[in-house]
């Protein structure tokens, strides 16, 4: 048998992702709303910011699903305390996603890595691949929301999902109230506008620091940043999250942070940032 052409090899895999491409159409159909989280840089918590939200959403009864995009270094399985979990096949060769403790479908790329401390050494093209893959053959079923957790930056994964996901609802930018951050956040919003997608607006992550003796509020890096600079966007701000000590730990353990505080600032604040967004889907009550 003779060994196949480079052009035969080239129109098989042409084929190969325009059957993805249908099947990712397809499955997303069943996604009522579908949100992106990103920041311009590392470091502001958009992880966090995603969880939380996800974990706010499910706690109102929503579907939610959340696609943790980040190849590199993702973490979204950490904090929701799914370690360990492992993507699996059905009969019907569709992959099925994992679901946390709190309830929210979960996809990453560290279901597939074989040990914790495995780096992912991979060029531009492999995880844009890995990407539409994740979106074409995950079994999702029928979600209200999808939340795909980006890495910072504007690179490979940001472009890859925007474009996949030309019906996107929206994307939700983080920053911290400081000016570099601001900078950089600035390059997110001139991105999202050149790919034609909406911008639900802007988080300010980390916005003020709670005393924990006196419950005073402390302006570590400056007050009312993000809503300034989304005034000077031109984009909607949709509030500010505390800087509690609480949250770290309840990363690191698992346990997003507004289902086991329910009644912090920081929970009340991811509520009203969801709320917003509701309304901006059209999906509020």
């Amino acid at each position: 048998m003779s060994a196949k052409t480079d052009e035969e090899r080239k129109g098989e895999d042409f084929v190969k992702r325009v059957e993805e491409l249908n099947q990712l159409r397809t499955r997303m159909k069943r996604v009522k709303h579908k949100i992106a989280v990103m920041s311009g840089k590392g470091g502001v918590g958009k992880s966090l910011v995603t969880i939380n939200l996800a974990a706010a959403l499910a706690a109102k009864g929503k579907r939610v699903g959340i696609l943790d995009a980040d190849i590199h270094g993702p973490t979204v399985p950490k904090m929701l305390g799914m370690k360990g979990a492992r993507l699996e096949a059905s009969s019907e060769g569709s992959i099925i996603a994992p679901t946390s403790p709190s309830g929210i479908k979960v996809v990453s790329m560290d279901f597939l890595l074989p040990t914790q401390d495995s780096p992912v050494i991979w060029r531009g093209p492999l995880k844009m691949s890995a990407i539409r893959q994740l979106l074409s053959d995950v079994e999702w079923g029928d979600l209200d929301y999808l939340v795909v957790d980006l890495p910072p930056g504007t690179g490979d994964e940001a472009l890859t999902v925007l474009q996949l996901l030309q019906d996107i609802d929206g994307v939700v930018i983080v920053t911290m109230p400081n000016e570099v951050s601001g900078q950089v956040v600035e390059k997110s919003v001139s991105f999202t506008h050149q790919m034609n997608a909406p911008i639900v607006g802007l988080v300010e992550n980390m916005s003020y620091l709670i005393c924990p003796h006196c419950d005073d509020r402390i302006d570590l890096f400056g007050k009312e940043v993000g809503e300034g600079l989304a005034k000077k966007m031109g984009v909607p701000f949709l509030g500010s999250i505390p800087f509690e000590l609480r949250v770290a730990k309840g990363s690191d353990t698992g346990k997003p942070f507004i289902i086991e505080n329910p009644e912090s600032p920081t929970a009340k604040s991811f509520r009203a940032i969801v709320a917003r967004i509701e309304k901006f889907v059209g999906s509020e009550p």
